[in-house]
């Protein structure tokens, strides 16, 4: 079924890259958790996906904490991130409250668990401002990750709009697989899109060189642990969402099919 999402990805990729150097002129690594990553090279158009080899690389394992939230005399729930709302969905039963989210991607997942979900802001930034500006009744309570950023929950309450938070999932780093490896000594320009700080981190320390490679980060926070990369390209998204790093990844493969001047550079 996954296959299907993802066409030419293949489990045992690291024994096929040079087969499928010869069909596809660039690669993709996308280094968000599996589903995330699919639903991605979805989103590109059908031109772009047919010049890209997908490779699956997440560098972050997301694993819900154990134990159930307290919600006590929480008023509105707070949502930075869909693993958020996943890993509330899993213990909270009731939906009573209304939800307030970063992004648009954030307020979906909300919804489709069920949840009445207002997106206040793209960033942690713009939603302390958006909530601000809303003043839903308090206090409130941020369900976040282990390694979080923006202090959402510390500075809506330094700000008058008691909150507190929650970690109800932990993201564990992880190394690349070997058919990312193998795709960092092919000869193939390699297209990255970054979503977050912590996996651009990741990536930075792992990457084993960058002359291949075409990076895409979803903000300048998440592009500043690549810049000492030395890429061939760094570019940022217009907005902090899927649609405008989907934007900026079918940029890349048109700049790069250009330099490498391939059979498919149009």
């Amino acid at each position: 079924m996954h296959h299907n999402l993802i066409a030419g990805y293949h489990p045992e990729a690291a024994q096929t890259i040079p087969r499928q150097e010869a069909l596809k002129p660039v690669y993709l690594l996308m280094t968000r958790p599996r589903a995330a990553s699919e639903r991605f090279v979805a989103q590109l158009s059908t031109d772009t996906q047919h010049r890209l080899e997908p490779i699956l690389t997440p560098l972050l394992d997301i694993r819900a904490m154990s134990g159930g939230v307290d919600i006590g005399d929480a008023r509105g729930l707070i949502f930075t991130s869909s693993n958020g709302v996943a890993a509330a969905a899993r213990v909270l039963g009731a939906r009573d409250l209304p939800c307030y989210c970063v992004g648009q991607a954030t307020k979906a997942a909300a919804a489709r668990q069920g949840w009445v979900a207002t997106m206040a802001g793209e960033s942690a930034e713009a939603l302390i401002a958006g909530l601000l500006k809303l003043r839903p009744q308090g206090p409130l309570l941020h369900l976040r990750g282990e390694s979080s950023v923006g202090n959402v929950a510390q500075a809506l309450t330094q700000l008058g709009l008691t909150s507190r938070e929650q970690v109800v999932y932990r993201q564990d780093l992880l190394p690349f697989t070997d058919q990312a490896l193998a795709a960092f000594e092919g000869s193939k320009p390699i297209i990255a899109p970054l979503f977050s700080p912590r996996t651009a981190r990741q990536f930075a320390d792992l990457a084993p060189n960058a002359s291949a490679l075409w990076l895409a980060a979803m903000s300048d926070a998440v592009s500043n642990p690549l810049i000492s990369l030395g890429a061939r390209a760094l570019t940022v998204a217009k907005r902090p969402d899927t649609d405008a790093m989907a934007t900026a990844v079918e940029k890349l493969v048109k700049q790069a099919l250009r330099v490498e001047g391939g059979p498919d550079a149009h």
